[in-house]
């Protein structure tokens, strides 16, 4: 846990602030607004941080969205400008188009999409959607990843979907330590305290996880986790994982004539 939360959150704050000023001091902020802990936190730094008015919060239900007036609730909270844009029609759109080729077919062995490829365009194609509109901003926006630490260490994101953005505010914090910064901001007690899900399993985080983000988080902290099973489950993810973490492997040329290199 968090000493003191109001000093972090104050540095998150400042971090935010310096981000913007190195990065586009006129952009907007763009963030993807679930209505849980993550979205609502990060997208109420921004705000304290650049201004509500230069923060923009977008709603993406997939279809029908029985939370969706959490994600409501959280941009009136903090007043902060909001789309509401629905990818239902993309995604059926994307999904009836990778069924009906028929080379893809004879490729995967395969006659419907797999369901992790169900789970993971959603977030995929929210993520498309957040630069699609930040570009559309009169100076332009830099897109928030919302992933705190917790998630990022089992890998608990999709790659190119949530886990993608240009600045991530919530990726050294567990998830107690976000709810703590929750608390401070004054958040709706209903959606700091909200039961993390990915909203298009039917399970908790947990749940499917295995394991509870506290027993994760003091295993993270600590590196002790008495429980061999689970210790073992949680190492094995974050290995899989890890190309979620680290940059893009690039070659790179030794040629001693070239003076420039990507940095």
């Amino acid at each position: 846990m968090l000493k003191n939360p109001e000093e972090t959150k104050n540095q998150i704050i400042a971090w935010i602030r310096q981000y913007f000023e190195e990065n586009g001091p006129a952009c907007s902020a763009v963030v993807g607004i679930s209505g849980g802990k993550d979205s609502s936190v990060a997208a109420a730094l921004c705000a304290k941080a650049l201004g509500r008015d230069r923060v923009v919060g977008v709603l993406m239900p997939n279809g029908e969205q029985s939370d969706i007036d959490d994600a409501r609730q959280l941009v009136e909270a903090i007043g902060i400008r909001s789309v509401e844009f629905n990818i239902g029609s993309a995604f059926d759109a994307m999904i009836a188009t990778l069924e009906e080729n028929e080379a893809l077919k004879e490729i995967s062995g395969r006659t419907e999409v797999s369901g992790d490829t169900r789970i993971n365009l959603s977030p995929r194609l929210r993520m498309a959607t957040l630069y699609a509109i930040g570009q559309m901003l009169p100076n332009g926006a830099r897109v928030v990843n919302t992933c705190n630490l917790s998630e990022d260490y089992v890998g608990y994101s999709t790659k190119y979907g949530d886990a993608a953005g240009d600045f991530s505010p919530l990726s050294d914090l567990l998830v107690e330590e976000v709810l703590q910064i929750g608390e401070v901001l004054g958040l709706p007690e209903n959606l700091v305290q909200k039961t993390p899900s990915d909203g298009l399993s039917g399970q908790s985080d947990e749940d499917k996880l295995g394991f509870t983000y506290q027993v994760l988080g003091t295993y993270i902290k600590t590196g002790v986790l008495e429980d061999v099973e689970i210790r073992q489950k949680i190492d094995r993810l974050h290995r899989l994982n890890l190309h979620k973490l680290t940059s893009m492997p690039r070659f790179v040329l030794k040629d001693a004539e070239r003076t420039l290199k990507l940095m």
